[in-house]
């Protein structure tokens, strides 16, 4: 991954030492928290309901052994001993003291970590595919480019106060893991002529009030054209996006105000008048950038199939693992493990500061000090090899982390909610909980298969409920919290939004309601039909008639 240089050392350096400052005025009440708020939004940190929230940048949700072992201890040590995995791939805590955040911020610049960009009106973190530099569909390494677009973005004068908040996604597979689809600018890695390599480059999704599928802007970009073509498609929408109007303010308003066809020509005519002297690329950056990231040297490590054949037919449990939680790597002899944070009795993506430790120790031992974190609030070793697994199993099972299956109905996106955020509308924690309880036998979530259920507090979409095969969105009905369903939602390649079934359930009527979704999927599919192929093949109408059959 990319290794922080003097000057970056001496920028977060500067950085800290002027938000220290910041907050010893704001303590002293020389600063009121009108005027304290977006210097400390600047430094991800937000107030919300019982104490400040400082939310952790992870660029492209790559991180080292090291830095996770030092998010663990700030979790011990400022924290309440845990933190949150994030919908973008980062993390935050929900307990910080504002007279700390001083001091947890030099704690992670110590390595090369910090908070600059992860709320405000700006370019917020890049995310990426967390298989990248290992899937075996991958095209290039996603996590160059995504680091050539996060030193673009970092502090960029022109783009630091832009109408409203700003998000890319990069993916250089030939599976959508990063759902471009639902972002400001999603940017896709392909092939060009002559065995050349460019970008396939989408604009205006997004989640939250008016949820939108990106659409196509530019079917093929030449690399060396990326940050001018960025530039103009940045310059169009500060020009025009709404700044009277919180909720019309981002781009996917704007694209759809204007017609792609309209602002892909204005962005055109801009990137002509701008490309010989706007932002540069130098081949010699790009290359400085990709040699930060190549590929290990994987020694071949042949697995002992008989041996691993003996452990799947012994116990269910690392059998049932491997066929989850296991997927291919481009060197045959190794794999890309995932640890799922989710499971009865866990808050969805929570992890505590031994978890984070002992991942780290699976980390160091397997996978070359690598880890990436999902979207999906989980975490991933990339370069495990398969001669590894079973000892790997044993030491996340001794961890207490073989519970979570990534992609079954258990393995619950979840916002915050009402337990911590001061916009949420209702819990989504207690729910996810519930729902995970209610199907927390292994061998029944895993017939019932493939089946994304996401969850958000309120409108924003933290949760990305729009997405979800079932998505929950929680809502405050006088004064009570009630969640509406929606149906058919999907992050990746066959991108969609989800429908709204009908009328809201009270908190206690979730579970039940959910069960009747499942089971109505169950009694409908074909053999080997996962939940959304069945969901688009027989439409809402059957799965409606269930559920309010008796209401």
């Amino acid at each position: 991954m990319y290794r922080y240089d003097e000057f970056d050392r001496t920028f977060l350096a500067d950085r800290n030492r002027e938000f220290r400052t910041q907050v010893a005025r704001r303590l002293a009440g020389e600063l009121t928290e009108d005027e304290f708020k977006p210097l400390r939004l600047m430094n991800g940190l937000y107030l919300q309901l019982h104490a400040y929230m400082l939310r952790i940048a992870i660029p492209y949700g790559a991180i080292t052994s090291r830095q996770l072992r030092q998010l663990g201890y700030i979790a011990r040590r400022w924290d309440k001993g845990f933190g949150h995995w994030t919908t973008r791939q980062n993390i935050q805590f929900n307990w910080i003291k504002l007279v700390d955040v001083p001091d947890i911020l030099e704690a992670l610049a110590e390595v090369d970590m910090h908070a600059i960009q992860t709320s405000g009106n700006c370019i917020r973190n890049v995310t990426s595919d967390p298989f990248a530099g290992a899937a075996a569909d991958e095209i290039e390494d996603p996590r160059i480019w995504a680091e050539v677009v996060r030193q673009w973005s970092t502090n960029h004068p022109e783009f630091t106060y832009l109408p409203r908040k700003f998000k890319f996604a990069v993916t250089g597979s030939l599976q959508d893991r990063a759902a471009i689809a639902f972002h400001d600018i999603g940017i896709r890695i392909v092939g060009g002529p002559n065995g050349t390599k460019g970008f396939r480059i989408f604009v205006g999704g997004g989640q939250g009030r008016s949820p939108y599928v990106a659409q196509e802007m530019k079917e093929f970009l030449p690399q060396q054209d990326l940050l001018a073509y960025l530039e103009a498609m940045l310059r169009i929408y500060n020009l025009h996006g709404r700044r009277d109007n919180l909720y019309k303010a981002r781009i996917k308003i704007l694209v759809n105000a204007l017609g792609v066809d309209e602002y892909r020509r204005q962005v055109e005519v801009e990137w002509q008048r701008t490309r010989t002297e706007g932002a540069d690329l130098p081949a010699d950056e790009v290359e400085r950038i990709r040699a930060h990231f190549r590929a290990p040297a994987l020694a071949d490590r042949p697995a002992d199939f008989a041996a691993l054949a003996a452990a799947r037919s012994n116990d269910p449990e690392f059998d049932r693992w491997l066929r989850r939680n296991i997927f291919p790597h481009r060197h045959p002899d190794y794999a890309i493990a995932a640890i799922a944070f989710k499971e009865p009795g866990r808050p969805p993506g929570d992890a505590t500061a031994e978890e984070m430790e002992r991942v780290a120790d699976a980390a160091d031992r397997y996978s070359r000090g690598d880890l990436r974190v999902t979207y999906t609030q989980n975490l991933v070793l990339p370069h495990v090899a398969r001669a590894d697994l079973i000892d790997l199993y044993h030491e996340l099972k001794e961890a207490g982390l073989t519970g979570g299956t990534p992609g079954l109905v258990t393995d619950v996106i979840a916002c915050p909610g009402l337990d911590y955020c001061n916009l949420a509308n209702a819990r989504s924690i207690p729910i996810a909980q519930a729902i995970t309880d209610r199907f927390a036998d292994p061998q029944r979530a895993e017939e019932i298969g493939d089946l994304r259920l996401n969850i958000s507090g309120c409108i924003n979409a933290c949760g990305h409920h729009h997405v979800g095969h079932i998505g929950i969105l929680g809502v405050d009905k006088k004064g009570t919290e009630h969640y509406q369903i929606t149906l058919g939602g999907e992050a990746g390649d066959d991108a969609s939004i989800g429908t709204i079934l009908g009328p809201s359930f009270p908190a206690e009527d979730v579970p039940s309601a959910i069960e009747n979704i499942v089971g109505t999927y169950l009694a409908s599919r074909t053999d080997g039909e996962a939940f959304l192929a069945t969901y688009r093949r027989i439409g809402a109408r059957p799965f409606k008639e269930a559920l309010y059959a008796k209401r």
